[in-house]
């Protein structure tokens, strides 16, 4: 008799991130049987984090179709060109999804093994894991709403701008006050100028201060982007 492959079982964990210099949003980070496996080979790399989880399901980073997607799995704080990352080629067959073909581009070129999952488990954790809100901090979900407050409004459009993101700012323990910003949120947006000129970048440093509800910080934060032109509430990073 053939043995057939083992079906695994995938978990999505959210975790946020301890180093200043990574994306300030939850990674997702993906456990196999409950194991970390993608930590040992590839200890330095983050997963995608929530922010882009947050579009339909058939962009979600580990969405699978019947077409093979060879996917960047984890990546360091620099850049994949830098010191490298893990990537893995995803499908899906009848009711299984598999995960194969994988490239370590990072010094250590060792790789994991094969991976198969249920379909309908595979699917029902990707959506559990886009719709869960549990892991957030306050002041993840401040700058959540305030992102989605100030996209509804239309108020960058109005001043030909874009907004290109909402993020939290957490606090950095361990550098000194004079290098680094208070808790709060920043908020980015770009200006596109003409076809001849290069767009301009802005970011807005809004603290969160004091011991408000969400609501009360969401609807500060945004009267004072909404009050006025919101470039004057920001700093141009170039452009």
């Amino acid at each position: 008799m053939t043995n057939q492959p083992a079906i695994s079982t995938l978990t999505l964990l959210h975790r946020i991130p301890d180093s200043w210099d990574a994306d300030p949003w939850a990674e997702v980070r993906p456990l196999i049987d409950g194991v970390d496996v993608l930590q040992r080979f590839h200890p330095a790399g983050r997963a995608d984090s929530c922010r882009y989880w947050r579009g339909p399901a058939e962009s979600w980073p580990l969405a699978v179709t019947e077409e093979p997607r060879r996917v960047m799995i984890t990546e360091p704080t620099c850049t994949a060109g830098c010191c490298g990352a893990l990537y893995v080629t995803m499908r899906r067959e009848g009711d299984q999804v598999i995960w194969d073909a994988w490239e370590n581009t990072s010094d250590r070129t060792a790789v994991p093994p094969d991976f198969r999952f249920d379909t309908a488990q595979y699917e029902a954790e990707l959506a559990r894991a886009a719709a869960n809100r549990g892991w957030e901090e306050p002041l993840d979900t401040i700058a959540r709403f305030l992102e989605q407050t100030l996209a509804d409004s239309g108020w960058f459009e109005r001043w030909g701008c874009v907004l290109t993101g909402v993020s939290p700012r957490r606090a950095e323990p361990d550098l000194p006050e004079e290098i680094t910003s208070p808790e709060g949120v920043d908020v980015e947006f770009r200006q596109d100028r003409g076809p001849r000129e290069a767009p301009g970048f802005y970011q807005c440093e809004l603290p969160v201060i004091g011991d408000r509800s969400v609501a009360e910080h969401v609807r500060l934060l945004a009267d004072h982007i909404l009050a006025d032109d919101p470039r004057k509430a920001a700093d141009a990073l170039g452009g």
